[in-house]
């Protein structure tokens, strides 16, 4: 007898059912369901992420070769192809936005402080483009002949997680969203130049929020003072400023800090600019340097999850498949959190995805993957007494 449920089925434990019911109810998920519930819908999309499935038919297929081990995650049989599209297109996309948040707070329970000694919080800011076919998506027109979308997200350093995620159309500028984010007070937030708004700095200034991002090229600006760099480091300048120009001025009247940092691997010069004047030059170059973490998430996020191809054309099914996607990666992160294996992401999703279905303590496994599988307990048997 089997001491513990497939590994898959271990996963799933850390969405509490009765939570789960309760978010399907409060968002009206399950109205009018007859027979596949929501519960039914989410295990086949999380499958669909984490068995690397490309199509409803793989999900489908995949858990209905799977029948006889998957009475214990919750479903009466796999689905079908019909049923799961209708449920995508139509079950609100809010329940897995809930979901997401539910299993972040158990992922920040377990991660540790960043890297550096300050003990502000440490964000980074940032926008990735999902690129669509037009014929497919007419709805995520981006140019005439193309079509996407676009994934805003805010990285927290502790642990890199993801805290904040929100999916708009490919025309719509990343700073219309950076302008409706609220921080808390000492909150240090890395960012590239796209997100450079005068007004928005101010805003951040007078909350107590700094920002460390690129100063543009035309930007016009007094030098205040001239503060000394430190020996033998890449930091050419480092300078007090105020901008000059007239709306500059207007929109951000306070005094800021610019650091020029050589960067030798690509030969290039870096201008910087931040709302912090105490920090040293070396720490501003070295937090704008790890925004490049951001960068790292996109880039593990669309070479193992199922983010860059669809299994549904409606904007619903899309943001269901975004945001599962998105909480596959923090169950990813929460594993690794919880094993003393030097995992790295695509290891941990190759190494799941085979051994999903498998009988294995999934904790035992997360510390020992390449073990071989405990023997069955022997049954004592008798001893046969001849005469």
């Amino acid at each position: 007898m089997n001491k513990f449920s497939s590994i898959f089925g271990q996963i799933l434990k850390l969405f509490p059912r009765t939570e789960f019911e309760r978010l399907a109810r409060e968002t009206g998920a399950e109205r009018g369901a007859k027979g596949f519930t929501c519960w039914s819908q989410f295990v086949a999309m999380l499958f669909c992420q984490i068995g690397q499935a490309h199509s409803l038919r793989e999900i489908c297929g995949g858990l209905s070769s799977s029948f006889g081990k998957i009475a214990h995650i919750g479903l009466a049989a796999a689905p079908r192809r019909s049923t799961l599209s209708y449920a995508n297109e139509h079950r609100p996309w809010q329940l897995y936005r809930h979901v997401f948040y539910q299993i972040l707070g158990k992922c920040r329970s377990l991660s540790k402080g960043h890297k550096f000694r300050f003990k502000n919080r440490l964000y980074s800011m940032d926008a990735t483009f999902l690129e669509l076919c037009v014929s497919l998506f007419d709805w995520a027109t981006y140019r005439q002949t193309k079509g996407a979308v676009k994934l805003h997200l805010l990285l927290d350093h502790d642990g890199y997680l993801p805290v904040f995620a929100h999916v708009t159309e490919g025309n719509v500028h990343e700073i219309n969203i950076a302008r409706r984010m609220v921080f808390p007070k000492g909150s240090i937030v890395a960012m590239d130049k796209g997100y450079v708004d005068y007004s928005l700095f101010w805003r951040w200034t007078k909350q107590g929020v700094y920002f460390v991002t690129r100063l543009k090229g035309n930007a016009d600006f007094k030098v205040i003072e001239e503060r000394a760099v430190p020996a033998n480091r890449n930091i050419f300048r480092d300078q007090v400023i105020r901008f000059d120009g007239l709306t500059a001025r207007e929109n951000c009247p306070c005094e800021l800090r610019r650091v020029e940092v050589w960067d030798a691997e690509h030969e290039r010069l870096i201008v910087l600019l931040t709302n912090h004047l105490a920090f040293g030059p070396t720490t501003v170059a070295a937090i704008y340097k790890n925004r490049w973490q951001i960068e790292i998430f996109f880039k593990a996020l669309k070479q193992n999850l199922r983010i860059k191809t669809f299994v549904g054309t409606s904007k619903n099914a899309l943001l269901i498949q975004i945001w599962t996607a998105l909480i596959a990666v923090l169950v990813l992160k929460y594993l690794k959190f919880r094993s003393t294996f030097n995992w790295s992401l695509s290891n941990l999703v190759a190494m799941l995805r085979y051994n999903l279905f498998a009988y294995r303590d999934l904790w035992a496994w997360l510390d020992n993957p390449y073990s071989p599988p405990p023997a069955p307990d022997e049954m004592n048997q008798l001893s046969l007494g001849w005469t």
